[in-house]
């Protein structure tokens, strides 16, 4: 029992990026772009989209480092945008495909947690035998809420530069595009800046919002 509720984080954060790519490419799909079909990664299935650095070791690593945080990432789905219905906004619906899946979990599993000692009391069960559910279900709010946030992010490759290229007037996209190929380190570097003073303090207003 101890090893599964070890393992759960790992399992939790796995399950949640692959959601969040099939968002992407299910999202792709119904605008007209069956590539992600084809590429077999329109499925629930984690082996096609795992990727061993992002699904595996880093998660990993941060789990057995007792880190606090937990992050990770998935392959990620390809898409034509040529093969789009919508020429303008498709990019953008599929960029924010992935972060709205993770909402709609966080919210899901938040109003379970909003809502669970109105459950458990109208059925008599024992609190103490559920501390450990409510603390597992709120992790995984708190994750979904945490890729959202962090995939949000207008910094290559995240989804949310793909979300400010669609606003970025002409003029300035050459100079966007010669940017993302820095955009991992950019990343890297914002990541140590911004999680303790912007992620983390948003992240705790929406769970705080959610869950009450």
């Amino acid at each position: 029992m101890q090893i599964l509720i070890e393992l759960f984080p790992f399992v939790a954060l796995i399950y949640s990026i692959i959601i969040h790519e099939y968002a992407h490419g299910w999202m792709a799909d119904q605008l007209g772009d069956p590539t992600a079909k084809h590429s077999g990664r329109l499925t629930l299935n984690p082996i096609p989209h795992i990727d061993l650095m992002g699904s595996i070791f880093l998660p990993l690593l941060l789990i057995i480092s007792n880190s606090g945080f937990i992050i990770g990432w998935a392959k990620p789905v390809p898409f034509n945008p040529y093969n789009l219905k919508d020429q303008k906004y498709g990019p953008l619906k599929i960029a924010l495909a992935g972060p709205a899946a993770n909402l709609v979990i966080a919210l899901f599993f938040g109003m379970l947690l909003r809502f669970f000692p109105m459950i458990s009391s109208s059925l008599n069960l024992p609190v103490a035998n559920l501390t450990i559910f409510i603390q597992l279900i709120a992790f995984i709010v708190q994750l979904n809420l945490l890729l959202m946030i962090f995939n949000l992010l207008p910094i290559p490759p995240l989804d949310g530069s793909k979300v400010l290229l669609t606003f970025l007037p002409d003029r300035y996209k050459e100079a966007f595009y010669r940017f993302e190929r820095f955009g991992i380190i950019i990343l890297f570097v914002s990541i140590f800046f911004l999680f303790d003073y912007i992620i983390i303090p948003i992240l705790n207003f929406l769970f705080r919002l959610i869950v009450g």
